[in-house]
This record gives structure tokens, C-alpha cells and sequence, in this order.
């Protein structure tokens, strides 16, 4: 599935790293964005590295998604397309 990465997760003071909001093609509401919850993402640097994730929930009731990465992400990540892969624990060996 194809995505676009908003923004980093924040509120008025703080800004989370190593959480994104992401946009995820034919998802328009907070139902058919919550069933991707579980679901993996990986973005591509531009020198090659993956970077994964984790869908872990809604994201208000546009069809938004937070993702958990395993570390923290770059401001170059923001406004590029993510891969939306098949469920699988991004914290297992």
C-alpha cells in the first residue's frame, strides 16, 4: 500500500521523534484506518537504509495513522511516500 508521511506526532510543546502521522492512500475514515493497526511500514533513506515501523493506531477521522518507528526519524522523512507491509512485530529477535 502506498503512503505519505504528515508529520511527526506532536502536541503544543513536544514533538515525538520516533512517531509519524501518516496518510495512507483509500483511507478516509477512522474505521478503515484503524484496521491497518498491527500493520508494518518501512521507509527507504536516501542512501538505501530501512527504516521500520509499526501502524499503531487512528489518527483523528480523516483516515490518518500513527506509526512507531524503532528509532528516531529525520525531517527529510516528512512529505516522502512509506511502504505499508504485512503485520509483523517490529520488536521480536
Amino acid at each position: 500500500m502506498d503512503a505519505v508521511i504528515s508529520n511527526f506526532r506532536s502536541s503544543r510543546h513536544r514533538q515525538t521523534g520516533n512517531q509519524m502521522v501518516i496518510y495512507v492512500s483509500g483511507v478516509d475514515n477512522r474505521e478503515q484506518a484503524a484496521a491497518l493497526v498491527g500493520k508494518s511500514v518501512v521507509w527507504k533513506t536516501p542512501a538505501g537504509k530501512e527504516m521500520k515501523g509499526t501502524i499503531t493506531g487512528a489518527h483523528g477521522n480523516s483516515g490518518a495513522v500513527r506509526a512507531h518507528f524503532e528509532t528516531g526519524m529525520p525531517g527529510q522523512a516528512v512529505g516522502t511516500k512509506i511502504d505499508v507491509k504485512h503485520p509483523f512485530s517490529v520488536l521480536s529477535p
